[in-house]
């Protein structure tokens, strides 16, 4: 019997493991505040509030391939009488790592692909916080992340907020 040598494994025996474009290493609330302004009176009150959403997306770069991406809701419900039943800021975020991804992607991964994985988690904070206070939980409707980041873009000119490297788009 004659040991004869095994061949190395060609390029497809084995699945090569590629760096995911997106690491998110972990998320946190970065500021939470709830103002009840008129309590009790506002909880004993049973009238159909005017409710007031704005979602907000921004970056802060850490390192060449490392950003904060901040989540910012803020809520506030009145009565329609324009007094104040609450006012609710959020700001929740998450750290992550780009792997080699090509420059125009930077910004969907940065203000569209994090802010969908964030999303769930300020969701809950957000109804849990208004259940709390003695409200009715909040629940927010899904964000089109893509339109906000199409806006975003055009309020100031074909560049991303708060990502280096230039315009963005096809040329």
């Amino acid at each position: 019997m004659t040991d004869t040598p095994t061949p190395p494994p060609g390029p497809d025996a084995a699945p090569q493991l590629q760096a995911s474009p997106l690491t998110l290493h972990g998320q946190y609330i970065k500021d939470l505040s709830f103002e009840n302004p008129r309590a009790p009176q506002s909880l004993i009150e049973q009238k159909q509030p005017q409710l007031s959403l704005n979602v907000n997306v921004a970056t802060r770069q850490f390192e060449a391939k490392t950003f904060e991406v901040t989540l910012t809701l803020e809520a506030s419900a009145h009565t329609p009488e324009k007094e104040p039943l609450f006012v609710l800021e959020l700001v929740y975020a998450g750290t992550v790592s780009l792997g080699e991804v090509p420059q125009e992607a930077v910004g969907p991964l940065l203000l569209i692909e994090t802010p969908r994985l964030l999303f769930p988690f300020a969701r809950a904070i957000v109804a849990n916080v208004t259940r709390e206070a003695g409200f009715p939980p909040l629940n927010i409707a899904p964000v089109d992340f893509v339109a906000l980041y199409r806006q975003q873009v055009e309020a100031t000119g074909g560049q991303v907020p708060g990502i280096p490297g230039g315009p963005v788009g096809h040329a």
